[in-house]
């Protein structure tokens, strides 16, 4: 994929127009990639390459969210690269800015929004714990592991002994299926049940299991699995 030469500034000049006045529904999906693109790619036509891109990985949030080694495969520069990373930067900021500082259990869907848009187009499997305080607050947001989501790769008792230490009375386990479905399985289930009751012994709460994928979630509670 070539970064394709030719001024554009008067279409460019419209799609920014077109921004402040419409605001972000204004502009395509592509014609987002586009216009950042021409930020990093001065005097050149970015449209074919934001389509290229956008076809490429699936969409605007698995572009700004794939990892820096594909984006170089896809022949991308450094500064073209360091544009998408800032936007990803910038929109996890924004999101997470609703949810810190807050009631989680009040946010739930500024929490969903925030963990989709972090988690959802990740290529590998990963568990975060949410450990909040008595006014459901969130206190710490860790990676407990990468891989596999069982018992081998997340220790219970650490999980439980964490919050011990954060002083923390309760959690929300989260990982995502880089399949794309957010089913859980047999041994998401199981894992989630053995947390719960750990805490239970020891007063900590354990609200709720979710899995992402890029087609939604799914509650563990919600699903009466909890």
């Amino acid at each position: 994929m070539g970064e394709l030469a030719e001024d554009g500034s008067g279409h460019r000049a419209r799609l920014r127009q077109r921004l402040v006045d419409g605001g972000p529904e204004a502009l395509l999906e592509h014609e987002l990639v586009e216009y950042l693109l021409a930020l990093a790619i001065p005097r050149r036509d970015t449209k074919p390459l934001a389509k290229q891109l956008i076809n490429a990985f699936g969409g605007l949030g698995a572009l700004l969210c794939a990892d820096v080694e594909a984006l170089r495969r896809a022949g991308l520069s450094d500064g073209v690269i360091g544009a998408l990373k800032i936007t990803q930067a910038s929109a996890l900021r924004l999101l997470k800015s609703e949810v810190i500082n807050r009631p989680v259990l009040g946010s739930w869907q500024s929490l969903l929004d925030y963990l989709h848009a972090d988690m959802a187009h990740q290529a590998v499997e990963r568990v975060r714990v949410l450990y909040l305080n008595a006014r459901n607050m969130l206190i710490r947001d860790e990676l407990a592991a990468e891989g596999s989501v069982d018992e081998a790769a997340i220790h219970i008792r650490e999980v439980i002994r964490r919050a011990l230490d954060l002083g923390a009375v309760s959690l929300i386990l989260v990982h995502n299926h880089p399949s794309g479905d957010p089913q859980p399985s047999k041994a998401d289930i199981d894992l989630t049940r053995k947390i719960a009751e750990a805490g239970r012994h020891l007063a900590i709460i354990v609200h709720d299991h979710i899995i992402i994928g890029r087609t939604g979630h799914k509650s563990l509670r919600s699903l009466g699995l909890l």
